[in-house]
């Protein structure tokens, strides 16, 4: 069974979100970001703990940083040393999706809860893709 992580790279936290199978998404803790190195560390253990088949990445698809972002996610990815599938997902707008849905439920917080919300947005827009 495919197992997919989700990544919304940002340049102080990484957030991240879960499925296996084309079923359920959960988003799981965010990671702060220090350094390119610690996050590429950090997310290194989080793929092979859960034994990540296919990692999605979300980019700004049809916006002028397009092909900046995949070349930063393509160096990212680099210092990972993932051998799976990297597949890419728009995601335009998912931080905003995301805070709709915390709205009254919590204070808005930088903890990387709006990251991680984020990154489940954005593999389930990439699941939604695989199904049709």
């Amino acid at each position: 069974m495919a197992t997919y992580i989700a990544i919304d790279l940002g340049l102080k936290r990484i957030g991240l979100a879960l499925s296996y199978g084309n079923a359920l998404v959960t988003p799981l803790p965010a990671i702060d970001r220090k350094n390119r190195n610690q996050a590429a560390n950090d997310v290194k253990k989080v793929l092979n703990e859960y034994e990540a088949t296919t990692v999605v990445v979300g980019i700004p698809m049809g916006s002028t940083t397009e092909d900046e972002m995949r070349r930063r996610v393509a160096h990212f990815m680099n210092l990972i040393e993932f051998s799976g599938e990297i597949a890419y997902q728009d995601e335009s707008h998912s931080s905003q999706e995301a805070e709709a849905l915390m709205k009254g439920e919590i204070r808005y917080k930088r903890d990387g809860r709006i990251d991680s919300l984020s990154a489940k947005i954005i593999l389930e827009r990439y699941l939604d893709q695989l199904k049709k």
